[in-house]
């Protein structure tokens, strides 16, 4: 059973950066696809990024690319989620998923995170 730890939100400025970890407390993500998905307030769940295992590819959405970082340290079962340039439209709770290969759709992911805030201040 693959259980996900995710942490490394908090409070930042505009133009400030966080990094978002998501841990596999049982030592491995399956070997597929680990994503990063954020939910604001009243809206619906949205893919951020994600990063395939095996090759190590990533994608990301329009909104962040340039500005966010996904990464994977296989060794430590550990995804990262680097974001800099934050806007206060990034404001979100932020979930990672992992166990599929469909990187884009939230509901093929088996397991999921208990989120992270991020809030960004203007």
């Amino acid at each position: 059973q693959v259980q996900l730890v995710e942490s490394g939100g908090g409070l930042v400025q505009a133009g400030g950066s966080l990094r978002l970890s998501c841990a596999s407390a049982g030592g491995t993500f399956d070997n597929r696809a680990v994503g990063w998905f954020r939910q604001a307030p009243g809206k619906e769940r949205e893919f951020v990024a994600a990063i395939s295992l095996s090759g190590f590819r990533t994608y990301y959405a329009d909104s962040v690319k340039g500005r966010f970082t996904i990464s994977s340290d296989n060794a430590k079962s550990t995804v990262y989620m680097q974001m800099n340039s934050l806007k206060p439209e990034d404001t979100a709770v932020y979930y990672c998923a992992a166990g599929t290969y469909n990187v884009y759709q939230s509901s093929a992911y088996s397991y999921w995170g208990q989120g992270s805030q991020v809030t960004v201040s203007s």
